[in-house]
């Protein structure tokens, strides 16, 4: 598949699957239109190619797929499933299984047949780096969920892929307190940092057993927590009781397409390169970035590219009354 566009090697994957689609342009992208495995309707994949040569290009380009996306979600009432080059490149196969999952072939599970358990760094780093777009994160709390040995038909069957009972399945993670005093209050606030599943299961009521546990256990005032817009909108966080406090800014990253790894840039004045002063990228990746990235011909060889997110939308839920 060396130097297939990504939406044919998309295309051909869910092919292998036996999904029925069709490409489209949607509001100036060119999308896959998948029906879904048992409900039949039609599911947007917009895959993003990474071209920018520099951050302004790659803004640029955000904000018209932004734009467009608003679109497809005000017509669809769903929010595309957004595949960036790197993410395929990088973590093919859990991406592979996540889109799957989306389109309704999934193996169920439902939370009440697991159980919670405190785990250390390395044990959930090293799920977190397989199962999460952005790998592990600094945390205080980590927690695995892992299918009970005795209790539930899922468990005592078991489900295929080597999930046996006592495999973990997903991880949670949360930072530590951060205080601060309102009136004669001590509020400790928390970060939910993370929370990743195997991408080819389907966990009901996952997220909202992680979090009930975590306040068993800590007590917190209040947490809080980002979806990544650049796979949903976050509507889980509202259905556990969070509300939508606002969006965090987009974040440009450097990506070497010689490795696929992106690195953020921070956001200090820039060099005539793109790249900010002070910047710890790699020798590598700032060597590529700073070549021509362009060729008289208009040919894009250099390793260095530039993209830019959509940002997060900000959540919070308030377990101790505070204004």
């Amino acid at each position: 598949m060396q130097n297939m566009k990504m939406i044919d090697e998309i295309a051909l994957f869910l092919e292998e699957n036996g999904f029925g689609f069709s490409r489209q342009m949607r509001e100036g992208l060119d999308v896959l239109c998948v029906t879904t495995l048992d409900s039949h309707y039609d599911r947007v994949i917009l895959p993003l190619e990474i071209t920018a040569a520099e951050p302004k290009e790659a803004a640029r380009q955000a904000e018209e797929t932004e734009n467009s996306i608003r679109m497809i979600n005000s017509y669809d009432g769903e929010y595309p499933l957004t595949v960036a080059r790197d993410r395929w490149e990088r973590q093919r196969g859990m991406m592979q299984k996540r889109i799957l999952s989306h389109l309704e072939l999934f193996t169920p599970v439902y939370a009440r047949n697991c159980e919670i358990r405190r785990i250390d760094k390395k044990t959930a780093a090293d799920f977190l780096e397989q199962n999460h777009s952005y790998g592990d994160a600094a945390c205080k709390y980590r927690y695995g969920m892992f299918l009970k040995r005795h209790t539930g038909h899922i468990a005592e069957e078991g489900i295929g892929e080597g999930l046996d009972p006592g495999t973990m399945i997903a991880v949670a993670t949360f930072s530590n307190a951060r205080k601060w005093k309102k009136g004669d209050k001590e509020i400790r606030s928390y970060e939910w940092t993370r929370f990743a599943s195997l991408p080819q299961l389907r966990i009901s009521g996952g997220m909202g057993r992680f979090l009930k546990h975590f306040i068993k256990e800590v007590q917190p005032d209040d947490i809080m927590s980002y979806a990544d817009l650049e796979w949903s909108k976050g509507d889980v966080y509202m259905r556990l009781g969070f509300t939508l406090e606002g969006r965090k800014d987009p974040v440009t990253f450097v990506v070497d397409t010689d490795t696929w790894k992106r690195t953020a840039l921070k956001k200090s004045p820039a060099s005539d390169s793109g790249l900010p002063k002070g910047s710890r990228l790699s020798d590598t990746i700032r060597s590529a970035a700073q070549r021509s990235p362009l060729s008289p011909s208009g040919d894009r060889n250099c390793t260095a590219r530039y993209f830019r997110n959509s940002g997060s939308n900000k959540f919070r839920l308030k377990l101790t009354d505070y204004e």
